[in-house]
């Protein structure tokens, strides 16, 4: 990880910036970052600086985007990718759950790494993480240098739910200072607790000012279910509870009613889309993404696990987002714009950081694309959204900075990085093995 308190990115050949909801492409300009912020935005040649005070990057060849959030995922679960690709949901669950049940700190420490090196190699600056061991996923995450939000999973199917809250509660005294871990409280779902455990939950998390992180009407069964059990919807079981509010951050949605929409934007919860997972895993249902962005619900994106999608990268999930959604609309009501600033600007929103833009006195959270990439050609101010959304992928980043740090240079870490990820991929498969029949 750099530890460059200065940064000067020189020459940017374009820069994407958000103005209130609406981008803005800016060329040849200089961004310099002093602790961990953006300090100034200035035409390129206007502003002198030293390589005594500043490391200085030539970026005459990059596109600069604010940083990325991957809103939902299980990091870890890199480990299990390629492992049960072909079933539906609740039974590929019970697959995972076989394996999860033997898994130690060595192998979540391995698989968060693994994870981690992915993230920040494709542009991902933070993301939130639902699964067992966070602790030592936190750990990783703060070695590398990625912006985490995560904590212990309530999952009473698997775990008692005093045991699960104790944990919560060490987690949260552990991180709640610190400068890139942030505490939340994961619920599983409604399936997998108690309601009363779910409203406990939400108590902790009003209480402490956490965000509660919660899988919600992810499939047909799960709606029916509910309804068939409380005789509400999955989302109006959590108003009931009192779950409902800024702090709710809601993951899938694919089987939503007009009536939880609105319940939805009068709480003034943020709602999650994971378009590969949902279709990989047969899902089905509707996203509603047009609705709840123009009811002005704050729409993020996440990947979900490596295990059902197959891979975290934020780019691959973008253009994906929007092609489900034109598939689903039957029109082009869905932009390339929408997607990036539900990755970019909304994601920081719903971490609560004033970060997933590119302005003065923002957190220095970015992402440098190569703007000579042959996979983004011809590039132009009029066409460098389009070419980011839907022709772009991980492959094509050059850096990436967190908190004003160079934490992946793709000509310093690449090589060196794909070595370690060929170890930790050695004794991960020997671990799977075991479970393969």
């Amino acid at each position: 990880m750099g530890n460059q308190e200065a940064i000067a990115l020189k020459n940017c050949r374009l820069v994407l910036r958000w103005v209130g909801d609406s981008l803005e492409v800016l060329s040849n300009v200089d961004i310099l970052i002093r602790n961990g912020k953006i300090e100034r935005i200035a035409k390129s040649g206007s502003v002198t600086v030293s390589e005594k005070e500043y490391h200085i990057v030539d970026c005459s060849n990059k596109i600069v985007l604010p940083g990325i959030v991957n809103a939902h995922t299980h990091s870890p679960m890199v480990l299990l990718r390629g492992y049960c690709d072909d079933l539906e949901l609740h039974e590929w669950l019970n697959r995972m759950w076989e394996v999860e049940r033997h898994l130690d700190s060595r192998i979540i420490e391995l698989a968060s790494e693994l994870a981690v090196m992915e993230m920040l190699s494709t542009g991902t600056t933070a993301f939130v993480d639902m699964y067992f061991f966070p602790e030592i996923t936190a750990e990783v995450a703060k070695r590398y240098g990625i912006r985490a939000a995560l904590g212990p999973p309530l999952i009473e199917v698997l775990y008692s739910a005093d045991k699960c809250f104790r944990e919560i509660e060490n987690f949260y005294r552990k991180y709640r200072n610190d400068e890139l871990i942030i505490p939340i409280v994961n619920v599983h779902s409604i399936y997998t607790c108690s309601l009363e455990t779910v409203k406990t939950a939400a108590e902790f998390a009003r209480e402490h000012g956490l965000n509660l992180h919660i899988h919600v009407s992810e499939t047909r069964k799960e709606v029916f279910d509910a309804k068939r059990k409380y005789g509400k919807f999955p989302v109006e079981i959590l108003h009931d509870l009192g779950v409902l509010n800024k702090y709710a951050h809601l993951v899938h949605l694919g089987w939503v009613t007009s009536r939880e929409i609105e319940l939805i934007r009068f709480s003034d919860a943020t709602v999650t889309h994971c378009p590969v997972s949902n279709m990989k895993l047969a899902t089905a249902g509707f996203f509603p993404f047009f609705e709840m962005m123009a009811s002005g619900i704050n729409v993020t994106i996440g990947t979900d696990g490596a295990a059902s999608n197959n891979c975290l990268d934020m780019f691959r999930e973008m253009k994906t987002a929007v092609l489900l959604q034109r598939n689903n609309y039957w029109d082009t009501r869905i932009k390339a714009m929408h997607v990036l600033r539900a990755a970019t600007l909304c994601g920081y929103r719903l971490l609560k950081l004033n970060g997933g833009n590119i302005q003065e006195g923002y957190l220095a959270d970015l992402v440098l694309l190569d703007a000579e990439s042959p996979y983004l050609q011809p590039l132009r101010m009029d066409n460098v959204v389009s070419n980011i959304v839907y022709a772009a992928t991980g492959r094509d980043v050059a850096m990436t900075i967190v908190n004003g740090r160079i934490v992946y240079d793709r000509e310093r870490d690449y090589e060196r990085w794909k070595r370690r990820c060929s170890e930790i991929a050695s004794e991960l498969n020997r671990f799977i093995q075991k479970f393969i029949s």
